[in-house]
């Protein structure tokens, strides 16, 4: 189960990304130029990428790797992590 404080990190996460959403929609609204608008869409994207990772990341660590529940080892878990962190940038 998630801890207050992870939940409250990953919520503050979506809130940024929606914060950024509606500046891109903004951009469009005002007719910004593409080149703005593709930069605005990349840090979305990557904003999107980094709250992907800390869920996955949550999920190995609180849900495969707790108490044993899983035939998963903790360094086996820990390269899941990199491998898909590492994907998703």
């Amino acid at each position: 189960m998630h801890t207050d404080r992870e939940r409250t990190k990953l919520l503050n996460r979506v809130k940024r990304v929606q914060g950024q959403m509606e500046t891109v929609k903004r951009a469009l609204s005002e007719e910004h130029d593409c080149t703005k608008v593709l930069m605005l869409l990349a840090a979305v994207r990557g904003g999107i990428n980094s709250l992907m990772a800390e869920v996955l990341e949550d999920h190995v660590r609180l849900h495969l790797l707790a108490d044993g529940a899983a035939p998963l080892t903790p360094e086996l878990g820990e390269e899941i992590i990199d491998l898909v962190r590492a994907y998703l940038k």
